[in-house]
């Protein structure tokens, strides 16, 4: 009897039904759905010997990006290791899930890819290899990698639309805005549950500034990607992005508590991911000036409940804008003292707090302590390299919205007139950009 998974992949158990809850539990997380952790735990318990399904389990740790994820993930690698009839391709995903656990993320990143190249049907080798793409800011990666597969597939058969939402991110992370959205729209078409599809079309959305859009957009569709608690933090943070590029401050934190943060007044613990966006939202609206209460103060509390500082860059310098915004910079300096120590170790992490994190974390405790001066000197010559550190080109517009608002407050007039201008260009309707332009003009005209 031939043992393969639903998309024809090779698999080292004859147990049909724990073959096709592992299906199952993937299709879970090519969703964002909950719970995949849940069910295949389930599958575990039903086969200990499933080597995929351990693969599977430590794939789930690597996606968290968090180090308190590392002891499980070793654990479930060891785990499928002692399965002594495991094949090539669950061993392969036990060993890239290895090297995160070491702290290689590039090797890891290398190894998930060449899962993805040789086993173009294994969906969650594609899904594991395009979060990489994300996570160490490799752009062409997050575009070429699906499109590849896709070669593999037969359009419209089961399991197809996922890829081609992936390749919507992609293309929009490249620019590619109409080729983007029509492939998240022709992937919505054929899984209208898709979350990551929608996101990528908001992405675009986003980058053209078409906000009063993009509102609707998300709107019409919320009940298609709200019930993916694995990515619908990140798609309410869309709509509030939205509504922020419009001023609207009091829709944007009403949104903000509901969702992106509902459980930080309670106490309540969030992963890491979540709170980047909860950094990044209120960060955003201190710049405009915005009164936020007792929201930084409380997620501050959080990213220190989370810890984990020096693991990972991207996430280390939301944290310290999260105290900062807090105005608590002896902690924001704690933390900066574990990037600084991250730096001068081994693995991924530490190039990428070297040259990306650490300049910018300074860049932006100079910005809190209105030495924008220094935040300028900071930031400029690592904003556009800062793709090299993960996250989308929305996300990072934090750096460039920073880097202008110190330039306007330090009459840095060049500078403000030349990143005003990028913006208008991009987002020639978007109340934002029209603002920023005639400030960045105010300070010309009064050299």
């Amino acid at each position: 009897m031939s043992r393969t998974d639903r998309h024809g992949n090779a698999v080292s158990t004859d147990n049909r039904a724990a073959v096709e809850a592992l299906d199952d539990a993937t299709e879970l997380m090519l969703g964002y759905r909950t719970d995949p952790l849940a069910a295949v735990d389930a599958v575990i318990a039903e086969q200990p010997d499933f080597a995929m399904a351990h693969a599977f389990r430590a794939g789930l740790m690597v996606m968290s990006m968090e180090s308190a994820a590392v002891p499980e993930a070793a654990a479930s690698i060891a785990a499928g290791r002692a399965v002594s009839r495991a094949n090539d391709r669950e061993r392969g995903h036990l060993a890239a899930a290895q090297a995160w656990s070491e702290g290689e993320f590039e090797t890891a990143h290398r190894r998930y890819a060449d899962l993805a190249a040789a086993f173009p049907r294994d969906l969650f080798a594609q899904q594991v290899a395009h979060q990489f793409d994300f996570f160490l800011g490799n752009p062409s990666g997050l575009r070429d990698r699906p499109a590849a597969a896709m070669r593999a597939w037969q359009t419209g058969e089961s399991g197809f639309s996922w890829l081609l939402g992936m390749a919507a991110f992609g293309l929009e992370e490249n620019g590619e805005y109409e080729a983007a959205e029509d492939a998240g729209r022709m992937a919505l078409a054929l899984e209208p549950r898709d979350a990551w599809a929608v996101h990528a079309v908001a992405h675009v959305m986003e980058m053209q500034g078409r906000d009063v859009e993009g509102v609707g957009f998300l709107t019409r569709r919320e009940a298609d990607w709200a019930p993916a608690g694995l990515l619908a933090v990140h798609n309410w943070w869309h709509l509030a992005l939205f509504h922020l590029e419009r001023g609207e401050f009091g829709r944007v934190l009403a949104i903000y508590d509901a969702a992106v943060a509902a459980g930080l007044a309670k106490g309540e613990a969030q992963p890491a991911i979540e709170l980047v966006d909860a950094s990044a939202m209120l960060w955003r609206l201190l710049l405009r000036g915005a009164e936020t209460g007792r929201r930084f103060a409380q997620l501050s509390t959080a990213w220190e409940r989370t810890g984990g500082e020096g693991f990972y860059a991207f996430s280390d310098l939301h944290a310290v804008m999260a105290h900062l915004g807090a105005g608590r910079e002896e902690v924001a300096a704690r933390v900066v003292g574990a990037m600084q120590r991250a730096a001068e170790a081994g693995g991924t992490n530490a190039r990428l707090t070297r040259e990306v994190g650490l300049p910018l974390a300074r860049g932006m405790m100079a910005f809190a302590r209105g030495d924008y001066p220094h935040a300028v000197e900071l930031i400029a010559p690592v904003r556009r390299g800062a793709v090299a550190f993960g996250g989308s080109n929305a996300q990072r517009d934090v750096l460039s919205l920073t880097l202008l608002e110190a330039a306007l407050r330090s009459g840095e007039r060049t500078l403000a007139r030349r990143l005003a201008a990028e913006r208008i260009a991009a987002k020639p309707d978007s109340p934002l950009a029209r603002a920023l332009a005639g400030r960045a003009g105010g300070l010309a005209q009064a050299a």
